[in-house]
């Protein structure tokens, strides 16, 4: 709820209070063709991230291989693949975020849905939905460059050599940990409240922080920070190294988003108490 008051120099400012969580399984939602058409826009906007992005990194690779007559120094770089990540992030974001919120990433539904923002059935339906998307759009990349995608590692995520386990790990953890900070600091209903411009921003901070954090961690891991992306690849690309590499993939990312939503709610937003109050209640029914 949102009210005008009289500011201390007499500018009307906003007062708001905090929506109440969201119900923590809510069987009537299924009923509702409003999650449906929310779970299918996450199913499509993930489809179209992974295609793009894939195609920018296997383009990349084909610049760049002086094997077959590319220039060392060609393509658009890493510079180039964080732009295509944070790019189509921004765009889908926007497209889509009043429909399903534009989550697109499965560790992002997660963090949401611990600060009880989405109902379990929605997360839920919402992962799903996102590794399904993940795997059509790599899917179609090989389909589509099929020779370059097996000969240039299918845009799949691993930890690169002469990196530990636990380095690998911790720029999972703190990549994510940026993304869905940025994503509850820009979605925070008291901002959206108080200044009517922050909605429309949204998505623009959120797909510059896909950026930033693919330039500092894509010659660590490639940069998964979603699971369902580094799902997606794995799952059509189908070698051994991404797969044994690919637990780092989940447990970073959720780790991550887990103390983006911690430090959220209880450190920087008081309503962090009621999110825990009603986790309580509903054990207790």
């Amino acid at each position: 709820m949102a009210k005008d008051v009289e500011g201390a120099e007499g500018f009307a400012a906003r007062d708001y209070e905090d929506p109440p969580p969201t119900p923590f399984f809510d069987a009537e939602e299924l009923t509702k063709w409003s999650l449906y058409r929310a779970v299918i826009a996450e199913f499509v906007a993930t489809l179209l991230f992974l295609y793009v992005t894939v195609l920018t990194v296997i383009g990349y690779k084909i610049s760049s291989d002086t094997k077959a007559g590319g220039d060392e120094c060609g393509g658009v770089g890493i510079l180039g693949i964080s732009w295509a990540f944070g790019g189509m992030i921004f765009i889908l974001v926007y497209c889509t975020a009043g429909i399903s919120g534009g989550h697109i990433n499965p560790a992002v539904t997660f963090g949401l849905f611990l600060a009880r923002k989405v109902s379990l059935i929605r997360a839920v339906l919402y992962m799903v939905a996102q590794c399904l998307g993940a795997i059509c759009g790599v899917g179609f990349v090989k389909a589509f460059q099929s020779s370059y995608y097996v000969r240039y590692g299918g845009g799949a995520n691993s930890l690169a050599d002469g990196y530990s386990t636990g380095t690998g790990l911790a720029a999972e953890i703190i990549g994510t940990f940026v993304l869905v900070y940025t994503v509850f600091s820009a979605t925070d209903p008291k901002r959206n409240a108080r200044d009517s411009h922050v909605p429309v921003l949204a998505p623009l901070p959120i797909g510059f922080a896909v950026f930033m954090v693919h330039l500092a961690t894509i010659p660590i891991t490639g940069t998964g920070i979603n699971p369902a992306r580094s799902f997606g690849a794995a799952v059509i690309f189908n070698e051994s190294k991404p797969w044994n590499d690919h637990w780092i993939f989940w447990v970073g990312p959720f780790i991550g988003a887990a103390i983006a939503a911690f430090y959220h709610q209880f450190v920087l937003r008081a309503s962090g108490s009621k999110s825990l109050g009603s986790f309580r209640s509903a054990a207790n029914v």
